[in-house]
């Protein structure tokens, strides 16, 4: 077996998911407290990786970012990145497949917290910021926790988005979830079991992971 789409898949997962954390956190507490009347629009914006075949994504980001379109020959000849069958492609892509997964748990954390939290913390002189991450993100870790997991674990396991943007390029864009088909395809169910085993496991221990969260028992800890 050939280790090196197993070492690019947790890869593609621990950048995609530290730019998520990045990315998230405005993100979902903009969602916890505006009131703005274009909250259901992002809401929804944020939400459709959930519900959309990752084949469309996948394709609509493919014909974006195409060297052939006008975006995608912009960014090719303007910055020198081309993103179609490339690692950064899948790492662009992944972030927007995986990005509901770490604002919904960030969000719901944010939205359940008391108001007076908040408010005591600007009443003691705190700007947005720091209460932000002073005040209510060191009270939401559970939330925090589970939203990085979510998004680490989906990343691991995506088959549809990186297939279309990134191919199967060895040591490039051919992940793990593409190994296995690839070595499917190709009869070899041996290395296929090998790469899904792992898979298997790491997601196994990163769903118990979640649901210890839950229990209480990562909770207790972290404090």
């Amino acid at each position: 077996m050939i280790w090196d789409p197993i070492i690019l898949t947790f890869q593609l997962a621990f950048i995609t998911t530290v730019i998520l954390i990045i990315i998230s956190i405005p993100i979902s507490y903009w969602l916890a407290y505006t009131r703005s009347t274009v909250k259901p629009v992002i809401e929804t914006i944020v939400s459709m990786p959930l519900v959309l075949p990752p084949t469309v994504l996948g394709f609509y980001l493919l014909v974006a970012f195409s060297p052939s379109n006008a975006f995608g020959n912009w960014l090719d000849h303007t910055f020198g990145l081309r993103l179609v069958f490339s690692f950064e492609g899948l790492v662009l892509a992944s972030v927007i497949y995986s990005l509901p997964f770490m604002v919904h748990p960030i969000q719901s954390g944010l939205s359940n917290l008391s108001t007076s939290l908040k408010e005591a913390s600007y009443l003691m002189g705190k700007s947005r910021t720091s209460t932000l991450f002073q005040v209510l993100l060191p009270n939401i870790k559970p939330s925090l926790i589970t939203g990085i997991v979510l998004a680490f674990a989906h990343t691991v396991g995506e088959f549809g988005v990186v297939l279309m943007i990134g191919g199967s390029i060895p040591g490039q864009t051919r992940v793990a979830s593409i190994a296995i088909y690839d070595e499917v395809e190709s009869l070899n169910y041996d290395i296929a079991n090998s790469y899904s085993m792992i898979l298997f496991a790491v997601t196994f221990v990163i769903l118990f992971a979640v649901y210890t969260i839950n229990g209480g028992f990562l909770k207790r800890f972290w404090e």
